[in-house]
């Protein structure tokens, strides 16, 4: 892909992960009104699009609870502020192994495993016009886990997302993902106008130094659109990287939960600042209704 800037940029808020960061910030939503509330007010504050986990609303852990998916969607949808909804199909494909000395059996605890039908049943009833597919098998900051998404487990969840009408936003974590993301592409299972975030400096992915970000940008076909993010203090530095590249960008406290040294951030305030840097970049920050016309995305009433 030749490096050309962005000059019509939209902006992904992802406002609540599955990550342990729920005690770590008041501002991270968990139940399902203040993860739609967080959603509205980052759409407000120019984020087109919304990227929605679920917790559960009384400790924070990550969920797959197809209650708490539908209650954010509705909420989301019947606001006042329109936005574009794109709902996690990454839980699901979580191992942690018993240690290095007895990997087997696993950590129960630390374990989730569903069928490819399973991790893809909230998207099926909640019909958001996007969802991610995380494309590939790494290992995390933790000792034992590891995120699996084998090729045939992709193989089925990409042809669901594609027989519902929703976009698959490809996840890729390290260029082998991009490998394997066009792989499907070219088997017919993911449309050839294909949606790609990528994810930088997530440990052990491909680590957010520009070097690596721009061999990612450049094995991403030129048929594609993609946005990309970094964690923590370089998500800002990201806006300006992804946008230079040709990309669109990610911001949320999903990846990032401070909005300068020592302050805590709100979903909103990092659109905010993630808008700013676009604008004295020389671009426009474009709105849902263009994305859905850059995208083709389907909205679709819920199952």
């Amino acid at each position: 892909m030749p490096l050309a800037m962005n000059r019509e940029v939209f902006i992904t808020c992802a406002v609540t992960g599955s990550g342990a960061t729920q005690d770590r910030s008041p501002h991270v939503p968990r139940s399902p009104k203040q993860i739609a509330d967080a959603a509205i007010a980052a759409a407000k504050a120019g984020a087109a699009v919304v990227h929605c986990h679920v917790r559960d609303p009384e400790t924070g852990a990550p969920s797959r609870d197809l209650g708490l998916f539908r209650e954010v969607t509705e909420r989301i949808r019947d606001a006042d502020t329109d936005v574009v909804l794109n709902l996690t199909a990454g839980m699901g494909g979580d191992i942690t192994f018993g240690g290095v000395e007895a990997p087997l059996p696993v950590n129960v605890a630390g374990t989730d495993m569903a069928g490819a039908a399973e991790r893809v049943a909230h998207v099926a009833e909640c019909l958001p016009e996007i969802c991610t597919l995380d494309c590939g098998t790494m290992n995390f900051a933790e000792a034992d886990y590891v995120m699996t998404n084998t090729p045939g487990m992709l193989q089925a969840m990409g042809r669901m997302m594609t027989e519902l009408g929703v976009k698959p936003e490809i996840e890729a974590f390290d260029t082998g993902h991009l490998w394997y993301a066009k792989q499907l592409v070219a088997d017919g299972i993911l449309e050839a106008d294909a949606l790609v975030q990528l994810c930088m400096g997530v440990p052990w992915g491909a680590p957010d130094d520009l070097n690596t970000f721009m061999a990612m940008v450049n094995n991403v076909p030129p048929e594609w659109t993609f946005s990309a993010f970094a964690l923590g203090r370089n998500q800002m530095p990201y806006v300006a990287a992804s946008v230079l590249a040709g990309g669109n960008v990610r911001v949320g406290l999903e990846d990032n939960l401070m909005l300068d040294r020592g302050v805590l951030a709100t979903n909103a305030q990092l659109v905010e600042r993630a808008v700013s840097i676009i604008e004295n970049l020389g671009a426009r920050v474009i709105g849902p209704e263009d994305v859905r016309r850059k995208l083709n995305l389907r909205k679709q009433a819920p199952a």
